[in-house]
C-alpha cells in the first residue's frame, strides 16, 4: 500500500518507533481480529528466536516482556485508550511463552497458536481480573503472558503424552 493510502493515524503510528512495535510492526492495524494478526506476526519472529538455547531464549522473552510493559503503557497513554485493540506486542510475547521449548514442527506451532489465541481471547481465570483491574503497561502485557502460560502448559503437556515427534 503506498504511503499516501495509508490513513493518518496507521502513517502515526507506523513512523513512531514505539508505537510501531507496540502494534506490532503494523499488524495490529488489521480492522477485524487485530490479536490474531498480532499473533501471526510474532511467527517469523519465534522462527529466529526458536534456535536459541532456552537459557537465552527465556531471556530474550523476558526483555520483550519489560520492554512491552513500557511500550503498551506509553502507546495506550498517547492514544487515550486502555489496551486499544491493535495494541499486540503483548500478543508477540504471549505467543513466544506459549511456543517455549516446543517441539519443531508445523503442527506444533499450529497447536501452540491456536490454544495462546484460545486463551487470550477466552481469558479464564484469573487472567479475566487482570485484564479488566489493571490500567496499566503490566496490566495490557500480563493478561497474554498469564494465557501464554495457560497454552504453554497445555502444549508441554501433550507433548509429553504424545512425544514430540508422534503428531
Amino acid at each position: 500500500m503506498p504511503t499516501s493510502a495509508v490513513k493518518p493515524e496507521a502513517k502515526k503510528i507506523l513512523t513512531h518507533p514505539i508505537h510501531c512495535l507496540a502494534f506490532g510492526f503494523g499488524s495490529g492495524l488489521a480492522p477485524k481480529a487485530p490479536g490474531t494478526f498480532g499473533t501471526l506476526m510474532a511467527i517469523p519472529l519465534y522462527w529466529l528466536l526458536s534456535p536459541l538455547p532456552l537459557l537465552v531464549y527465556a531471556l530474550v522473552v523476558l526483555a520483550a516482556f519489560v520492554i512491552g510493559i513500557y511500550l503498551c503503557g506509553k502507546t495506550a497513554e498517547d492514544l487515550g485508550v486502555h489496551d486499544h485493540p491493535g495494541i499486540v506486542w503483548d500478543e508477540f510475547v504471549g505467543l513466544w511463552i506459549a511456543l517455549f521449548a516446543a517441539p519443531a514442527g508445523w503442527l506444533w506451532l499450529l497447536i501452540g497458536f491456536a490454544l495462546f489465541r484460545l486463551f487470550d481471547i477466552w481469558k479464564p481465570w484469573p487472567i479475566k481480573i487482570f485484564d479488566e483491574k489493571m490500567e496499566t503497561g503490566l496490566g495490557i502485557m500480563i493478561d497474554d503472558v498469564l494465557a501464554g502460560i495457560y497454552a504453554l502448559i497445555i502444549l508441554q503437556g501433550l507433548v509429553y503424552l504424545v512425544g514430540p515427534d508422534l503428531l
